[in-house]
């Protein structure tokens, strides 16, 4: 289907006033002169044959960049090519999108979405939002990376009694970084309390806060303020290569910018993690343009951007350009692994109540620790979604198929699925997998943890350990 849609800024300042709540520290004045540079939005389906065109026009600012990008990725859309122009105080960008399965979009609530969100006046970028009273918060949390360490936190948050209810965590470089919503309510243990037996068993930091940050653009933020790109893999067990970045930073004297180039594996969101990057560095993009293969087909993505610091300033030194060379390969390998994913059905949760979920999450963590599996990243939630980790054994590598076997027949085959071929492939061939009374006690098995008691996997978490429960009181 073929839809072309261009919104003007007058037909929604009507829609945005009354959709839209305006933060309380903007006067009349400073609404007016939002309203007046309120982006042109253009969604466009006739213009090409593979792909579909967003073009944004509005005035420089150059957050909007990522908040564009921001909304384009929170929808699973893929930028298959995009175009980022300025003149003067004006920008033109144009994207070439698909989504999840290579098509043009046609979605109108999504096209909606995109129109909406862009011409609102609340930037999506603009970080977190503080709310008031009781309900989940979200400990931001960083620190060394180790094996168990999620399972660790889980079990020091079931004793003080603060329930998980959402997590996003990622590691890189030895470090780990994480987000977890929790709800505290009738705890005993109060804000500071948590906080410290936290920090202490991260040997880092951890924060208590109401904002409701973007999850991806946070961590970015904490990467980055952790220093990742500085540090070095773990000696002993290093990963295998990942798929080589290329990054190359070069001066255009007689213009002003600093030609930024990336060449990389095509993979979704990388556009987005690269712009983060640039953001957090102060670094401005004036010029851009970005050409990519097919990810599906493992093609090569490139990017390349005209960019100025902050102070109007290319980049002024060799030490600058190493370091906008390190940020960036930590920006693309952050979402990197070499593992393998397993997710957790929503199914799995059902039984007595969503209070199961919190504790069938920190059961399958403590599961992957026992199991010598480490996470990598993951993608957590006790809502209807499915849950997503992406495991690797202790040395970083692809674990064996035995023991991701032997994880999925504790938790239930049905339940915990494995989402990479090649690893799915060898399961099934896997006898202990099989027909028959054994793996009818494994599905049983499974299906029981959705009905499990807190306190008894407190007790087992208690355990485990208690000398460490013990040394943070």
């Amino acid at each position: 289907m073929s839809c072309s849609v261009l919104v003007k800024a007058n037909q929604m300042e009507t829609e945005t006033e009354t959709e839209t709540e305006w933060p309380s520290y903007l006067d009349e004045y400073q609404k007016l002169v939002i309203r007046m540079n309120t982006p042109r939005v253009v969604v466009d389906n006739a213009a090409s044959s593979s792909a579909t065109l967003v073009k944004v026009d509005s005035a420089r600012n150059h957050a909007f960049l990522l908040d564009t990008v921001q909304v384009l990725t929170d929808l699973n859309l893929s930028v298959v090519k995009a175009y980022i122009t300025s003149d003067g105080a004006y920008s033109m960008d144009v994207f070439h999108v698909t989504d999840q399965h290579g098509r043009k979009l046609t979605d109108s609530d999504a096209i909606s979405h995109i129109q909406q969100s862009l011409q609102s006046p609340i930037r999506p970028s603009e970080g977190c939002r503080y709310h008031r009273g009781q309900g989940p918060t979200a400990l931001e949390l960083t620190g060394p990376d180790r094996p168990g360490l999620l399972s660790e936190v889980f079990a020091v948050l079931s004793d003080l009694d603060c329930a998980v209810t959402e997590a996003r965590v990622w590691t890189h470089n030895g470090r780990a970084a994480s987000i977890v919503s929790v709800d505290c309510i009738g705890a005993a243990a109060g804000p500071g309390k948590v906080e410290s037996t936290l920090a202490h068993l991260l040997r880092g930091s951890a924060v208590l806060s109401s904002a409701s940050c973007h999850p991806d653009r946070r961590l970015h933020q904490m990467m980055f303020l952790d220093r990742d790109y500085q540090r070095c893999c773990r000696e002993e067990a290093a990963p295998p290569p990942a798929p080589a970045v290329s990054v190359s930073v070069q001066n255009l004297v007689e213009r002003g910018y600093s030609v930024v180039n990336v060449s990389c594996r095509n993979r979704p969101k990388l556009l987005f993690d690269v712009l983060c990057t640039l953001t957090d560095m102060e670094y401005a993009v004036f010029h851009g343009t970005v050409d990519t293969d097919d990810a599906a087909a493992g093609g090569t993505a490139r990017l390349e951007f005209y960019v100025r610091h902050s102070d109007g300033t290319p980049i002024g030194s060799e030490a600058e350009r190493q370091r906008v060379i390190l940020c960036l390969r930590a920006a693309v390998e952050r979402r990197s692994y070499g593992g393998v994913t397993l997710e957790l059905t929503a199914a799995a949760g059902d039984g007595d109540g969503d209070d199961d979920r919190p504790v069938l999450l920190t059961e399958v963590t403590r599961t992957l620790r026992e199991n010598g599996l480490s996470v990598a990243r993951a993608d957590l939630t006790t809502s209807t979604r499915p849950s997503v980790f992406h495991v690797t054994d202790a040395a970083g590598h692809v674990p064996d198929a035995a023991t991701v076997d032997s994880v999925r027949r504790r938790i239930g085959p049905s339940f915990l699925r494995v989402k990479d071929e090649t690893v799915r492939t060898s399961l099934s061939e896997s006898p202990s997998v099989g027909d028959g009374e054994d793996s009818e006690k494994d599905k049983n098995r499974g299906g029981s943890l959705g009905f499990l008691h807190l306190g008894g996997v407190v007790l087992r978490n208690l355990y485990n350990f208690g000398f460490l429960i013990k040394s943070c009181s």
